[in-house]
């Protein structure tokens, strides 16, 4: 069973018979959002589409720590047997969780390993295994490394990582501008969705945003195909977004929600000469019927199916085409709401193709 939130603060009685200076409930170091590339002395390193965890090792007691502090452990076992492996003890690193899959690192995959059921956890942990990308060492035996600049801690992670096989790994880092920026041009959705920047002086500074997360805005010109009203007044909430697949076939593939007040009230006069009959839409016999494990997310594109849930959102005639700004996708649909940039007269919707998300 694994220790509570502050029980590794033991003087005696540990595995390791050491304190632990830095225990569980600290805050990981966070970063800003910039659109480029820092130029300086930076260390540059992936950004990984995964869980954030912050890892404590104290014996044979492992606790591993979401962002926000949810224990996840219990999850994760094959991970924790490997960090309990590390020869340091007590231990503590900062990195991410991420699961490989056949088509590269997969966000809706390791959202699936987050299940109830002990039986399905060791299941799931056997035909989907995690690894800890491990970017950072706070705590190595009884040293305490926060205070330390990072470049610094970088080299005692690589030293301590560097017979590590299995379930943790040191993630890849340069100081060369260029090669951080060919990380940017991977598509999002595909395991990389940015860089981080880290300042080769920097303190660990829990909670802080002091490092640089560097994410390019990437655009997508899609057939506005519904709207969605406000719940307390007659606005437009967001707009339903589709793209045509290789066949044809007009799917759902996210909404756009960045309006203004103004531009709420604007859009339901700018768009109701637009709105049909459900049984005239391409979306009258549903939409995302096979579902998805993203679907849950907020602004996710959503399933809908006439026959078991009202109707929710306004039809309208697939025509107008709207350039779209996004930066992570789960396959050919936005995790998150979309951001509008503008509308696109010169664009005819039937030639608004998924293929313009594929990978470059």
């Amino acid at each position: 069973m694994l220790a509570p939130i502050g029980a590794f603060a033991k003087p005696s009685g540990s595995a390791s018979g050491m304190m632990m200076a830095v225990r569980p409930g600290i805050e990981p170091m966070l970063a800003r959002l910039a659109r480029e590339l820092p130029v300086g002395d930076y260390s540059y390193e992936p950004k990984w589409d995964g869980f954030r965890c912050l890892a404590f090792r104290d014996g044979d007691e492992v606790d591993l720590r979401s962002r926000h502090q949810r224990p996840l452990a219990r999850y994760f076992p094959e991970v924790v047997a490997a960090i309990r492996s590390l020869p340091a003890d007590p231990l503590v690193l900062d990195g991410e969780l991420v699961v490989d899959a056949t088509a590269g690192l997969d966000f809706a995959v390791l959202m699936g390993r987050l299940h109830p059921a002990a039986s399905r956890v060791q299941r799931l942990a056997a035909e989907h295994p995690a690894l800890f990308m491990a970017f950072d060492v706070l705590q190595e035996g009884g040293t305490d490394l926060t205070a330390r600049p990072f470049a610094q801690r970088r080299a005692r992670l690589e030293a301590l990582l560097a017979r590590a096989r299995g379930r943790v790994q040191v993630t890849p880092a340069t100081d060369h501008p260029a090669l951080a920026a060919g990380w940017l041009e991977r598509a999002p959705g595909r395991g990389i969705d940015g860089v981080v920047a880290k300042p080769l002086d920097a303190p660990y500074a829990a909670g802080v945003r002091a490092l640089v997360k560097v994410k390019r805005e990437r655009t997508a010109d899609c057939v506005v195909a519904g709207m969605r009203g406000h719940a307390s007044e007659p606005v437009v909430g967001s707009l339903l977004l589709g793209l045509h697949d290789p066949d044809g076939e007009l799917v759902h593939v996210g909404v756009v929600s960045s309006f203004s007040r103004t531009r709420r009230r604007e859009l339901v006069d700018e768009l109701r000469g637009l709105a049909i009959a459900l049984d005239e839409h391409p979306w009258r016999d549903g939409m995302l019927l096979g579902g998805g494990p993203m679907g849950r997310l907020r602004g996710a594109a959503g399933r809908w199916d006439p026959a078991t849930m009202p109707l929710d959102w306004v039809p309208l005639r697939p025509e107008r085409v709207a350039e779209v700004a996004y930066e992570q996708l789960d396959g050919h649909r936005f995790r998150h709401p979309a951001r509008f940039r503008r509308w696109r007269p010169d664009r005819d919707a039937r030639s608004c193709r998924v293929d313009q998300l594929d990978a470059p």
